[in-house]
């Protein structure tokens, strides 16, 4: 009876719970969060001391805020809150936040992170900054930005937005974008020209951007390393379990097997070590955003291909992009505005 009883538990556990088990490695990767980076630069600023160490926001600055997302107060906070503290005040007391798509996004603004006193580096602020994917440059004047200014292993990828003016109530945002040689391109096109002259454009352009941006980093080789390492432990801890559990069922293992694989499992999901530490630093996204489809490379420039419809690539949805009337033509041609050296400067069209 014993026995049967055995039995019967560990047929329940395969209908029940492996299925679940399985379903979870597969979307592990799935998150609906994001975190971007925004820095400040001023005219005649070269370094990344010199940008990181801005306190003071102008009326320009703040307008390109409230594109971005709405300020929010920290302290209590309950959305994504993309690694700020939201209790004791260490990473300031204010950030900018928004929801997109059913996605929650937090900015790491520079100039709202703390400012340290003799901190030439400002690590409090970098060390946010730094360890995001990827990060919005603004621009007041018409100083490039070099993209290898900002050290950090992990940004791969800059959207720079420059205000332009042509004439008196003539102005507009002017985008462009640079990124490391191995990530691939990535959607929505860069209209001809590149500038935006409504914010409601603007904002979807840029968070369609930046979250596509991000997935299309995680494939650069450095991510992808990670990630299927990863993935490999995630499987084996997986497949031990299972295993162990299947010997169990057919009665041709002890139960003391079962502990060791509850044992492996713990190692697998447990909350230090390497794996957890990834996940903390690499939130691979799995769906896509709304993209005109990805532009292909000749010489070494990525020109945009056709609109597409929705495609399905790696694993991952890709949605078109369909801006808000009125709409500009996407380019043949994306020119000078967008780069895939990551030590080239921003050139200005």
């Amino acid at each position: 009876m014993e026995r049967d009883s055995e039995a019967t538990y560990y047929q329940e556990f395969f209908r029940s719970r492996a299925p679940d088990l399985i379903t979870a490695f597969d979307e592990h990767r799935v998150s609906p969060n994001f975190k971007f980076g925004v820095l400040y630069q001023r005219e005649g600023q070269l370094t990344e001391e010199d940008i990181l160490c801005n306190n003071e926001e102008s009326e320009e600055f703040q307008e390109f805020l409230s594109i971005l997302g709405a300020t929010v107060a920290l302290q209590g906070f309950t959305g994504f809150r993309g690694g700020l503290d939201v209790c004791h005040g260490q990473t300031g007391s204010d950030a900018v936040f928004t929801s997109f798509h059913s996605r929650e996004i937090m900015f790491h603004v520079s100039t709202k992170l703390p400012f340290t006193e003799g901190d030439t580096q400002q690590l409090q602020r970098k060390r946010h900054i730094g360890n995001d994917i990827v990060a919005v440059v603004y621009q007041e004047g018409h100083t490039p930005f070099l993209s290898d200014v900002i050290s950090s292993h992990f940004l791969h990828c800059f959207l720079v937005v420059r205000r332009v003016r042509k004439g008196v109530g003539d102005e507009g945002e002017e985008v462009s974008v640079t990124a490391r040689e191995d990530v691939p391109p990535f959607g929505p096109s860069l209209p001809d020209p590149p500038i935006f002259t409504e914010s409601s454009l603007l904002r979807e352009f840029l968070l369609t951007k930046l979250i596509n941006a991000e997935i299309s980093c995680y494939k650069a080789e450095r991510f992808s390393r990670l990630e299927l390492r990863t993935r490999s432990s995630l499987l084996e801890g997986l497949q031990a379990e299972l295993s162990t559990r299947s010997q169990c069922m057919m009665g041709d293992s002890p139960v003391s097997a079962l502990s060791t694989s509850e044992g492996m499992r713990g190692v697998t999901e447990g909350s230090g070590g390497f794996i957890e530490n990834f996940k903390r630093a690499i939130r691979v996204r799995s769906n896509s955003f709304d993209t005109l489809g990805g532009p292909r490379k000749m010489g070494g420039v990525p020109l945009p291909q056709k609109p597409k419809a929705a495609t399905e690539r790696d694993g991952e949805s890709e949605l078109a992009y369909k801006p808000p009337e009125p709409s500009f033509p996407p380019t043949d041609n994306l020119g000078s505005t967008e780069v895939k050296d990551h030590s080239s400067p921003q050139e200005n069209t």
